[in-house]
């Protein structure tokens, strides 16, 4: 993706105009600015000025998504820092292991959100860096929902965007005061394993986020072979961005996915490396008004090991 430029303006001061055009529950939402330019909305989504003005306040808590390296050169002040492995069961094993990459029990996931300060009550706001990164916010966002965690959202451009916006990102990471959460069992709604997928598959319409050169059979990331799952259709996770890192519009990803076949009365499952790609993906599709959507969390990295490719 390329670099994004200044925005003209500053985003903070600029009015934004909100319009929602529902095709039916679960409808696209239309977000217009102040110049009649569209951008994308939905509820997992927050705008950069938003986000902005909601700094310091008590019951929201910034999560930095690039991990502790990146979030040291500058984040937003108090931040807590994370990465999608932190959160994720890879501390043993290998890529592609059967219990490798998963979301975590939920005791093990509680006590992990914990010492991040993430509760239910307080609104999580997730950062990433689309531009340069894998979707990782998205893949958090994900694992949030499924934690009962439903006041969670991007910022829309991640990091960029709200420096460009007049935002200081140049604060330092902080330490939360430890939170309580006590996870009965995870809504798996957006979730499919690799069993229920070979289960079901026919009745599946299969999306690879990834670039076309690993959808086309390169292995980039030591898979245990190239190519793509049987009959998938390939929609790179970064088409979904504007030149800025922004998201397109949603009129304009939607057709993107109808273009390919993707249909939202079909039951859409999105795959990428390893679930991260994908699990911003699915966010998104589900903005969108894709009612059955599923990110496979293990994704290629799994796939490549136990199932037949193209």
């Amino acid at each position: 993706m390329r670099k994004r430029g200044k925005r003209a303006g500053t985003a903070l001061a600029g009015a934004i105009l909100l319009s929602v055009m529902a095709a039916g529950c679960g409808g696209p939402i239309k977000s217009e600015k102040a110049d009649g330019t569209s951008e994308f909305a939905g509820e997992f989504i927050i705008s950069p000025s938003e986000a902005g003005e909601k700094i310091g306040e008590a019951d929201v808590l910034f999560v930095d998504a690039r991990g502790q390296e990146l979030a040291a050169k500058g984040t937003i002040e108090g931040a807590a820092v994370t990465d999608w492995p932190s959160l994720s069961t890879c501390e043993k094993g290998q890529a592609g292991d059967a219990d490798w990459g998963l979301v975590p029990t939920p005791q093990d996931l509680s006590g992990r959100l914990q010492r991040l300060g993430i509760s239910p009550e307080k609104e999580i706001i997730v950062l990433g860096q689309p531009e340069d990164g894998w979707g990782e916010d998205g893949r958090i966002v994900w694992e949030l929902r499924q934690a009962g965690c439903e006041n969670v959202k991007i910022v829309d451009g991640g990091i960029t965007a709200m420096k460009d916006s007049g935002v200081p990102t140049d604060g330092s990471p902080g330490k939360p005061e430890e939170s309580v959460i006590d996870i009965q069992s995870l809504d798996k709604s957006h979730d499919i394993t690799t069993e229920e997928l070979q289960a079901g598959y026919q009745g599946y319409t299969i999306v690879d986020v990834r670039t076309v050169k690993e959808y086309e059979g390169a292995r980039l990331y030591d898979e245990a072979q190239g190519g793509h799952l049987p009959g998938a259709v390939n929609i790179p996770y970064t088409d979904l961005f504007q030149a800025d890192g922004t998201l397109k519009d949603n009129e304009t990803i939607t057709k993107m996915f109808e273009d390919k076949g993707v249909k939202r009365s079909d039951k859409v499952v999105v795959y990428c490396t390893g679930g991260i790609r994908s699990a911003y993906v699915q966010l998104v599709l589900e903005m969108c008004g894709y009612e059955n959507t599923y990110n496979y969390c293990q994704s290629f990295w799994r796939w490549a090991v136990v199932g037949e490719v193209e």
